[in-house]
């Protein structure tokens, strides 16, 4: 199955233009006809079933002839993550965070960050592929990237937890989240967070807890996080 992705569909959708790159991958690459039939997302949990009417490589146009709104996961989970050195490995956690099942993602810039700039045009895109080709409906929410310090005075809300590589009391992530809970989880850059941070973290409410006994990149990290939230709530 091809899912195909149209942010403004909506309840209201009867006919439409589908956007050019989506236009082109139907008549170029897939060689629709009318009459057709393709599955498209909105990203905000309705599937609708469509019909091809006129597939032109530039403005592919379509009628809804069924829609199904898809019920969202009993949790949310957002991941707080340092962006990598490598634009590749960061845009790697993307593409499988958002295949395992993420809702929100916000790149963090800390003390021991060696990338501060991010392009979030790319990253977006990355995003919508993984959804597309995991064929779910619902398009994790990517947010603009910001300092430790600024997202620490955001508000917050449900289980919040700091993975790090400091030796104390930590407990396996696996064993501290519960099922049905919405979650943060802060991985930290190459070099880790600086002490400072993980002290301003635990005092803003989030727990330190670990990822196995091995030390991990951090896109390796943050899909292993990922991973133990979702075995948590199958």
């Amino acid at each position: 199955m091809q899912l195909f992705f149209h942010p403004e569909l909506d309840n209201n959708t009867d006919q439409f233009n589908f956007p050019t790159d989506e236009s082109r991958h139907i008549s170029k690459v897939l060689r629709k006809n009318s009459g057709d039939i393709v599955q498209i997302t909105n990203g905000k949990g309705i599937w609708f079933e469509a019909e091809i009417l006129f597939p032109d490589h530039k403005k592919c146009s379509a009628k809804i002839i069924s829609r199904t709104q898809v019920p969202p996961k009993p949790y949310q989970l957002h991941m707080v993550v340092a962006p990598t050195k490598l634009n590749d490995r960061f845009e790697w956690f993307l593409e499988k965070a958002t295949e395992i099942g993420v809702h929100q993602i916000t790149p963090i810039i800390c003390d021991h960050s060696e990338r501060k700039v991010i392009k979030m045009d790319r990253m977006e895109k990355v995003i919508q592929s993984a959804m597309k080709q995991s064929l779910q409906s619902y398009l994790p929410q990517l947010n603009p990237a910001i300092s430790f310090k600024e997202y620490m005075a955001l508000p917050k809300s449900g289980e919040l937890f700091i993975a790090h590589c400091e030796v104390d009391n930590r407990k396996e992530l696996s064993h501290s989240a519960a099922a049905k809970q919405n979650t943060t989880i802060l991985i930290g850059p190459e070099g880790d967070f600086s002490s400072d941070e993980i002290k301003a973290a635990l005092n803003n409410g989030f727990q330190a807890v670990a990822l196995g006994n091995t030390r991990l990149r951090t896109e390796t990290a943050a899909i292993v996080a990922c991973t133990a939230i979702a075995l948590v709530n199958l």
